[in-house]
């Protein structure tokens, strides 16, 4: 997986990148080597929780987005992270159900398996 690591209105170091890709290494197994990882982290010029942080992964077909905020770079990257990880485990799990399902729809059109339906008279 290829990661880029953007700053609006803050400086990216090595310290930044690094924490990123740890974070999302977890993220990078479950997906291919082709997909692309984009983290944004902005410095808003607001009270309150004053750092965004923005996670586009595209892959083959489906783009997932997670966005969150804090006050420090390294919370807002871990709470994008966890929900980025919960997303990418909930598409494998859709498309392994899809793939499940046609195999079995597959194997009753080959006459492997037959499911019979009586009815019931009264």
């Amino acid at each position: 997986m290829r990661i880029e690591v953007k700053g609006r209105n803050l400086q990216v170091t090595d310290e930044l990148r690094d924490g990123v890709a740890r974070r999302f290494d977890k993220v990078a197994k479950q997906v291919s080597e082709l997909a692309t990882l984009e983290v944004e982290v902005a410095d808003e010029n607001v009270p309150g929780d004053p750092v965004t942080a923005e996670a586009v992964l595209r892959l083959k077909g489906t783009t997932l987005r997670a966005k969150d905020s804090s006050k420090d770079a390294k919370s807002a990257i871990n709470l994008v992270a966890e929900d980025m990880a919960r997303q990418v485990k909930r598409h494998r799990e859709k498309r392994r159900g899809r793939r499940e399902s046609r195999a079995a729809m597959e194997e009753s059109r080959n006459g492997d398996i037959v499911v019979e339906a009586s009815e019931e008279t009264t």
